[in-house]
């Protein structure tokens, strides 16, 4: 059994000491990413305890979620902001928590309306890149910061679920297997309602941010599409090369029908996009990038646990947590070589090849060989980082550091 959590809710520290940094900045706070990936606790009650922790009173917090079927009149943007409006705090700072924004059409000029008055601190959600499009582009433009948010990391979901005996090893198996979303650490590993959950965040990506929101009429072949992404990751890919995958298999399409599918996946917050760089000339390159997914439970719940790639699943978590971390992630290519991951945060880079193991087919020393070669094909003096699930004394090759996968992910 997994020890009750202290808390009702899984901090977030990294997000959260985001959101205080801009605290009472006259600047909109926009969270996205995929749906359950935490967003509504880290305003409605991981952050709005921190307020009243901090002075605020209750009634300076303006919660308005417009998922629920009640919320429903609030989609008319008069009707929000009359909503929110009559609710404000005189003389007093207000924060206006509004979750799930883009279900008013319209919702920016609400937002921009609360924008300009001094005693109002707005922070809104939402769950797919859409509320980017049209109004929001030029009304709010340079009046508004953005957090993207993910699903739980390794090291999250280790300090949530605490299982007696259990290895750091067993731990990560079951973190592969089940996935981050923050609900899954309450079910501590049940897999019958763990797959239910998945089930349930699935048809709603599926059918409401996707399907319905895109108009997509041929739904078996953008079914097919993300089976084949997912089934994909970390390999570099194209819309060529999915649409002739699916050609040859009597599946008739077409690369711009495939990269509107693609689009899509992207701005629903189901994978993520790399692109490639060249090392050498500093450019990012239009073609073959790579596609990581933004949860592997989620992954695993539509395509099975047998289809699992341990290696380049390892990537993609790794991939993920530099996210995290701050960084912008790139698929770095030197010469004919690839190294699996450039990793810029402003002018600091950090090079990353990630193997499952040293010790496969063709021995330790060549294997060795292999992973270190584009490390050393890089003429800069930026940091290299070799990652693998070996549990070797953590060493290094000529300055490139080799570190045990895990313990990166558990570090600081």
């Amino acid at each position: 059994m997994a020890e009750e959590r202290k808390n009702p809710y899984i901090a977030r520290k990294e997000y959260l000491d985001w959101i205080i940094s801009f605290k009472d900045d006259q600047i909109i706070k926009v969270i996205t990413g995929i749906r359950r990936s935490g967003k509504s606790t880290l305003l409605f009650d991981i952050y709005a305890d921190y307020l009243l922790e901090n002075g605020a009173a209750g009634e300076q917090i303006i919660k308005v979620d417009l998922e629920p079927m009640e919320a429903r009149p609030l989609y008319d943007p008069d009707v929000l902001y009359r909503h929110i409006t009559g609710r404000l705090q005189s003389g007093r700072m207000n924060y206006v928590f509004i979750d799930e924004a883009q279900n008013c059409e319209g919702y920016e000029r609400v937002v921009d309306s609360f924008y300009v008055k001094k005693n109002v601190d707005v922070y809104i959600t939402g769950s797919n890149a859409y509320m980017y499009s049209g109004e929001l582009a030029t009304l709010l433009s340079g009046r508004y910061v953005e957090i993207e948010m993910l699903p739980l990391s390794f090291k999250e979901m280790v300090k949530a679920v605490k299982k007696p005996g259990e290895t750091l090893p067993q731990k990560y198996l079951e973190y592969v297997k089940f996935g981050g979303f923050p609900k899954i650490a309450d079910y501590n590993g049940d897999s019958r309602k763990i797959n239910a959950y998945l089930d349930g965040i699935y048809n709603t990506i599926f059918k409401k941010d996707i399907i319905q929101r895109n108009k997509i009429t041929n739904v078996p072949m953008f079914e097919a599409v993300m089976r084949f992404v997912l089934a994909n990751i970390g390999s570099q890919i194209s819309a060529k090369s999915i649409s002739d995958y699916l050609n040859s298999s009597k599946r008739k399409t077409y690369p711009q029908a495939v990269d509107d599918f693609l689009k899509c996946l992207v701005e629903s917050y189901v994978v993520y996009k790399a692109e490639r760089y060249d090392v050498k000339s500093r450019e990012i390159l239009k073609s073959l990038g790579k596609y990581y997914v933004t949860d592997i439970g989620l992954r695993n719940y539509l395509l099975g646990f047998r289809e699992m790639d341990t290696g380049h699943v390892l990537e993609n978590i790794i991939y993920l947590e530099l996210l995290r971390r701050g960084y912008k992630v790139f698929v770095g290519k030197v010469d004919d070589r690839e190294v699996d991951f450039v990793a810029q945060k402003q002018d600091d880079i950090l090079y990353v090849q990630v193997a499952e193991t040293l010790n496969g087919e063709g021995g330790r020393a060549e294997t060795l060989k292999r992973e270190l070669a584009p490390f050393r094909a890089i003429k800069d003096y930026n940091q290299r980082l070799l990652l693998t699930m070996d549990y070797d004394p953590n060493t290094s090759y000529d300055g490139i550091r080799h570190l045990n996968a895990l313990d990166f992910l558990m570090s600081d």
